[in-house]
């Protein structure tokens, strides 16, 4: 009988009482002399004629509470060294439990549960049943019957403290646990299928089994891996360092796995999730989805200039015909605002090209980075600096004409057939009911019974959509909370912007309750919420046409009559509608084109 050490590999210890020290010294010179740990193991063979063949590996026991130079994690250190080893398919649990604890709370059967949950790589034992209390016993458990197991539970006693300081001999202590389990009630009928004999020839047995099951599996694997290897080496038998095919195997691996590496950054993987930032894919979503529809609402315009916008164009449509304003709407104005409404999407368009690139340019910078970060695992990374550099100069590039060929195409045709298109007719419903609302406030108060001129019947021609001007020679005069605009056409009964009141024959009114509605001017109603050129001078409202000044510029402020006012609504609705249309059209297809143009390729 000899044993070995794999770390003293020349020397044969025949004395076992030099076998425990060269263990604790071992021990000792590994993990320290106060109490460490280490997943190191120490290997051990014996052989005797009075033992089998059997391969055991001795864990250590889960401990609560740091002692001594434990670190503070010791029990999830142990965990873990413990796990290693028991999570291997190959291997037997051998699950050690006190017959004086409750079998309920056994970490050792509780970890192989998380590894074996069928128990089928699981052995009870359980220890020191001569330990348990008078009037208890283990038989139910020994019976597998209360926390049933594949290959079932066996119970042993092992020498006490007092014997292996008495250094109590090992034949003695099988004949004492023989004697135990012959002489006790409760264990007599199983006294054959108990004690530490039966264990080895159990352990043995089903160790044996347990290879015989998993060999095939295991040669077939060994098998692939030979033939790799053979492969690998018959690579190297005509190997020289300066053969350019190697050189270019090495740049395809590196950038297959660049590749690899950007694909995972955009499509999103569980490897090394980033929780600080977002990254990559995460980042161009935000842009699709958050930014560019910011950008695009960003491009509100003035509703001022809108309408005055459309108000040139219906003018500058029927050119000198301006007596033919009222009868048609002419969609050719619709048109041209559209299309210039249009046009401004560009903008917006490039901005989150441009985004997109340059998220796309810091992922790969990430990915050529990777290297530098893992050099073991991507030596090549480190080799070829050069390479990765010219990887970081790469920048992913798309022509903005695709995307501008997007507004192109919106702008080549307008497509007042579209479903989501409220129409000419619902346009106009649309404006009618909001004149309605705003009738309310631009009503004129009756003239009081003491006033002289117009009274409330003469009132309603002023007050018609498109009528004409009322002309009152009687009442020159413009009272100062008079609340009406000069209309377009000049010397009907009224008097330039730069005269007074005494020079076009009339004489102020005088200012008063009475005086603004007893004397109204002859002119139309001012439309609210439209640009007017009224202004008040010292005797009175004065007005600026829409004309050209001397010098032949425009004059920024406008007026217009109540028929261009509704023509111009209407095209704002028919514009409104139809913009709203492109911007849906446009937030939807802009990532699917950025997409399959740009990031897919």
């Amino acid at each position: 009988e000899y044993a070995e050490f794999l770390h003293c590999k020349s020397k044969k210890f025949t004395d076992f009482d030099e076998v425990r020290q060269e263990i604790e010294a071992e021990t000792d010179r590994v993990t320290g002399t106060n109490k460490g740990i280490s997943p190191v193991p120490i290997n051990l063979r014996v052989y005797s004629p009075h033992v089998l063949n059997l391969t055991l590996i001795d864990l250590p026991g889960i401990t609560k509470v740091p002692v001594g130079d434990q670190p503070q994690d010791i029990e999830y250190q142990i965990k873990d060294m413990i796990l290693q080893f028991i999570s291997r398919e190959s291997s037997l649990i051998l699950a050690v439990t006190p017959a004086n604890m409750d079998l309920a709370n056994s970490d050792a059967l509780k970890m192989a549960k998380e590894v074996d949950p069928q128990g089928l790589r699981t052995i009870g034992v359980i220890t020191k049943l001569d330990l348990m209390d008078e009037g208890t016993d283990a038989r139910d458990v020994l019976e597998n019957k209360l926390l049933p197991l594949r290959r079932g539970y066996i119970g042993v006693v092992n020498r006490s403290q007092k014997d292996i300081d008495g250094k109590k001999d090992i034949r003695a202590a099988l004949a004492a646990e023989r004697k135990f389990f012959l002489s006790h009630p409760a264990y007599r009928h199983m006294a054959d299928r108990m004690g530490t004999p039966h264990l080895q020839k159990v352990l043995n047995q089903q160790l044996t089994n347990h290879i015989r099951e998993t060999l095939p599996s295991l040669r077939s694997k060994l098998q692939s891996q030979l033939l790799s290897l053979e492969k690998e080496v018959e690579e190297y038998k005509n190997f020289r360092p300066d053969d350019p095919t190697r050189k270019t195997k090495a740049l395809l691996q590196m950038v297959q796995q660049f590749g690899v590496d950007f694909e995972k950054r955009i499509e999103g993987s569980g490897d090394q999730v980033d929780t600080l930032e977002l990254s990559g894919g995460a980042r161009i979503n935000r842009i699709f989805h958050e930014r560019f529809p910011f950008e695009l609402v960003k491009m509100e315009f003035d509703e001022k200039d809108l309408r005055r916008e459309i108000s040139y164009a219906i003018k500058n449509i029927h050119g000198v015909r301006q007596v033919e304003t009222g009868l048609f709407t002419p969609d050719l104005a619709f048109e041209a605002i559209v299309k210039k409404q249009v046009v401004k999407l560009k903008e917006p368009c490039l901005k989150c090209v441009d985004l997109v690139i340059q998220e796309l340019i810091n992922t790969v910078r990430q990915c050529t980075s990777k290297g530098l970060s893992h050099p073991k695992q991507f030596p090549d990374a480190q080799r070829y600096p050069k390479n990765r550099g010219e990887g970081r100069k790469t920048s992913p590039s798309l022509l903005p004409v695709p995307i501008l060929l997007l507004i192109d195409i919106e702008l080549s045709y307008i497509n007042t057939n579209h479903e989501d298109f409220i129409g000419f007719a619902n346009a106009q419903q649309r404006n009618t009911q909001t004149n309605k609302k705003r009738a309310i406030p631009n009503q004129v108060r009756p003239p009081a019974p003491s006033g002289a001129g117009r009274g409330p019947s003469q009132l309603l021609p002023a007050l018609e959509a498109g009528s004409e001007p009322v002309p009152t020679p009687s009442c020159p005069g413009r009272g100062v909370g008079a609340r009406f605009t000069p209309g377009l056409e000049t010397g009907k009964d009224e008097a330039p912007a730069s005269q007074s009141p005494s020079q076009s024959g009339g004489n102020r009114a005088p200012a008063g309750p009475d005086s603004a509605p007893s004397c109204p001017p002859p002119h139309r109603l001012e439309a609210e919420g439209t640009a007017t050129g009224t202004s008040r001078g010292a005797g009175g409202i004065g007005s600026t046409a829409d004309t050209e000044s001397e010098d032949g510029v425009q004059e920024n402020t406008f007026s217009m009559d109540p028929q261009l006012e509704r023509q111009v609504e209407t095209i704002r609705n028919l514009v409104d509608s139809y913009v709203g249309i492109i911007n849906k059209s446009i937030r939807d297809l802009m990532p699917k084109t950025i997409m399959h143009l740009m990031i897919n390729n």
